[in-house]
């Protein structure tokens, strides 16, 4: 769990439903913002619910694509280009 972050506990609202609640707080639970305890309901709920675990398989895949990207590197011949755009809009200023 990250340092900075003090999680929260919490119960599901009034009215709402158990995959609600667990939808609502998906990144919280794959993000590790959650109190052992939440996680612990979590992990409960999704093993032995398919459409909420699906969910969750899902927006894991999603993010290990997200965090794929973003750490990939352009090619230094765009970067290059790029670079000289940005300089030739920033004279033209």
């Amino acid at each position: 769990m990250n340092a900075d972050i003090t999680p929260v506990p919490h119960e599901p609202a009034e009215g709402e439903s158990d995959c609600q609640h667990i939808l609502t707080h998906l990144y919280e639970y794959l993000d590790s913002e959650m109190t052992p305890d939440d996680e612990h309901r979590m992990r409960a709920h999704v093993a032995h619910c398919s459409p909420c675990l699906a969910e969750l398989s899902l927006e894991e895949l999603v993010k290990k694509l997200v965090k794929r990207s973003c750490a990939e590197r352009a090619p230094a011949e765009l970067r290059v280009r790029i670079h000289e755009q940005i300089t030739v809009m920033a004279v033209a200023d």
